[in-house]
């Protein structure tokens, strides 16, 4: 793996879906979290940051 694949591993683009913007979250984040696919999740937004929780009922 060379320097600039490790030092952009966790930079992401934005994707167009449909009407809706997408973008992808890093594999080790999502194990970590034990999180998994069709998960629902809050996204919220914090000042210039969005925060992604598990969502609860």
């Amino acid at each position: 793996m060379s320097t600039r694949e490790r030092k952009d591993k966790h930079i992401r683009k934005l994707t167009r879906l449909g009407g809706s913007l997408v973008v992808s979250i890093p594999v080790e984040y999502v194990d970590t979290l034990k999180w998994r696919e069709k998960q629902k999740v809050v996204v919220k937004r914090s000042g210039k940051k969005l925060v992604i929780t598990d969502w609860k009922e």
